[in-house]
């Protein structure tokens, strides 16, 4: 059934409880909240990528919950690392926006609509801190899926192995992904980085990577598929869970 303009602008009003521009220094209370809410829409982007629309239905429900308990946390005293930062707002309100719209994608049936407003709300994020020199782990796995995009480009098992710049592309790219995982590792808590589940997915795709010169010297394009699809693998479950 079709939402009206003005159902839609209640909703996000509702959503985004921001009555001022008073500040508080309570970042790390700021950064809590936030991934409180972050954990459940890696869910829900989770089980929409594997199609399971009535579980992200649950986790975006709750994600809406988080976020609106976030903004009436913050309501009117934002942090002040945010303090006249037009896009602190812009985010806040661009984000309920795409609350909505999830919501209403899927009771329509367009997950994939869905699940690309719940993706933008990890930029939305991931703009805002940096915009702040706010630096979190989330965003360091962000920066990690880019590098990991650019090197899934080589996934190809037509790679023209005679052209001299192929080798050393895949290379670089491969070296600027290792590096990130490092300092993902170095900025994830004592306790995130003793976790078993994040310590198999960082060191595991390090040993990936580990099998890349091999591919490269052999001009294996079947070996180096293989083990992009591990790399890309780990890569989704980084997002997944620490994202």
């Amino acid at each position: 059934m079709p939402i009206s303009l003005a159902r839609v602008a209640i909703l996000v009003l509702a959503l985004l409880g921001l009555s001022g521009v008073a500040r508080a220094d309570d970042l790390a209370d700021f950064n809590a909240a936030v991934e409180a809410a972050a954990a459940h829409n890696r869910v829900a982007i989770g089980y929409l990528r594997t199609g399971n629309v009535d579980l992200a239905s649950i986790e975006l429900d709750r994600l809406r919950a988080a976020w609106g308990a976030l903004n009436a946390r913050f309501a009117g005293k934002r942090p002040a690392v945010f303090a006249g930062n037009p896009l602190y707002v812009t985010a806040m309100t661009d984000i309920a926006m795409r609350l909505v719209t999830a919501d209403m994608m899927l009771n329509s049936g367009r997950p994939e609509i869905a699940a690309q407003s719940l993706n933008a709300i990890r930029e939305d994020l991931y703009k805002l801190r940096k915009s702040g020199g706010v630096a979190v782990l989330a965003d360091c796995v962000f920066d990690a899926n880019a590098v990991m995009d650019a090197l899934m480009v080589y996934n190809d098992r037509s790679l023209d192995w005679s052209k001299p710049e192929t080798g050393p592309a895949i290379a670089a790219k491969a070296t600027a992904y290792g590096s990130i995982l490092d300092r993902c590792d170095r900025m994830a808590d004592e306790a995130v980085r003793k976790d078993a589940e994040f310590r198999r997915l960082v060191d595991g795709a390090k040993a990936s990577l580990a099998l890349i010169p091999k591919a490269i010297a052999a001009r294996d394009a079947d070996l180096l598929h293989r083990v992009l699809i591990e790399l890309r693998s780990f890569d989704n479950l980084l997002a997944f869970r620490f994202g």
